[in-house]
């Protein structure tokens, strides 16, 4: 396995596991008072003021980005923007673990866009997603009460929309570092989550409430984001989707911890299964890193100069 495989790698299993931390404290926020939209508007904004002074402090040079990347982390940002406020409001009818296993479904959603901008997986990788699915449907086995099916829809949702950003991204990070492509996308995500609270919720959270689940859930949102696009850069979106799948058995493991959440023999032992399907990275090719002409090919850089301040592949 090449370096740069192996650091992609250790990058999409980090993003995972903060990314597993985020139900369990946007779950813990809300049981405390904080409305879905207050959660998902606080932690975004926040998260990307946290970038943004990562990034003026140790990567100055990074903010520059060329017109057309910027329209794609703009897109790739509104749409998880979208995404994620069904996500936190399917999180007020459905348990922090259930809805995070059916968030865990992405991958099958990346599978679909990858095709259609003609990037079509392997068939180990083929081989991975039916594993993966077979073992999500396990984990999903809970008693038929617990699943709200509006909550279902929602989750689902959300779950098709990151899968949407990802390969949007993937076209990016072609040419531009992670820390641009993650300020930028942050950025784009405020810009909607932010005045979806101020128009549909505009009540203030008490200063009284316990805000150390929304400070956790910032913390853990920046670093995942930057993990994450690191990930896609050197592995792909396809790969860091299918390794992403490990935040599931975090998310599992701290609602245990956390929110006494409890899991059947069955859930176990789907939970194997998952586990399986991610080892099985290690058998994968290196990605073809071809920009392709799919429908989202216009997502390319001019001819960049040698002299910018990050330079060409960083």
């Amino acid at each position: 396995m090449q370096k740069g495989n192996q650091a992609g790698i250790i990058a999409a299993l980090g993003s995972a596991v903060f990314l597993g931390l985020s139900p369990v404290f946007g779950k813990l926020a809300i049981n405390f008072g904080f409305s879905p939209l207050a959660v998902v508007a606080l932690r975004t904004s926040m998260a990307a003021g946290l970038v943004f002074i990562f990034v003026l402090i140790f990567y100055r040079s990074f903010l520059y980005i060329f017109p057309v990347g910027l329209i794609g982390c703009a897109l790739a940002g509104i749409i998880n923007g979208i995404g994620s406020i069904l996500y936190y409001m399917a999180l007020t009818r459905l348990s922090a673990s259930l809805g995070q296993m059916l968030y865990s479904l992405y991958p099958f959603f990346v599978a679909v866009w990858m095709i259609l901008d003609r990037q079509p997986p392997s068939r180990l990788t083929i081989y991975r997603i039916v594993l993966a699915t077979l073992a999500v449907l396990l984990l999903t086995s809970l008693p038929a009460h617990q699943a709200d099916p509006l909550g279902v829809l929602m989750m689902l949702g959300a779950a098709a929309f990151y899968a949407l950003h990802l390969p949007i991204n993937q076209r990016v990070l072609y040419e531009v570092p992670a820390p641009t492509v993650t300020l930028y996308t942050l950025l784009a995500m405020s810009a909607v989550v932010v005045p979806a609270y101020l128009l549909f919720d505009r009540q203030w959270p008490s200063l009284s409430l316990p805000w150390w689940p929304v400070f956790g859930l910032t913390v853990v949102t920046s670093a995942s984001r930057l993990a994450l696009f690191f990930g896609v850069k050197r592995i792909g979106g396809m790969q860091t989707a299918l390794l992403g799948l490990s935040e599931l058995l975090i998310t599992l493991v701290f609602s245990n911890i956390w929110l006494h959440e409890q899991l059947l023999w069955s859930q176990w032992l789907g939970a194997i299964g998952l586990a399986l399907s991610l080892l099985m990275v290690r058998f994968e090719k290196p990605q073809n890193q071809s920009l392709g002409s799919g429908w989202l090919s216009w997502i390319r850089p001019p001819d960049i100069p040698r002299d910018i301040p990050w330079g060409p592949h960083e």
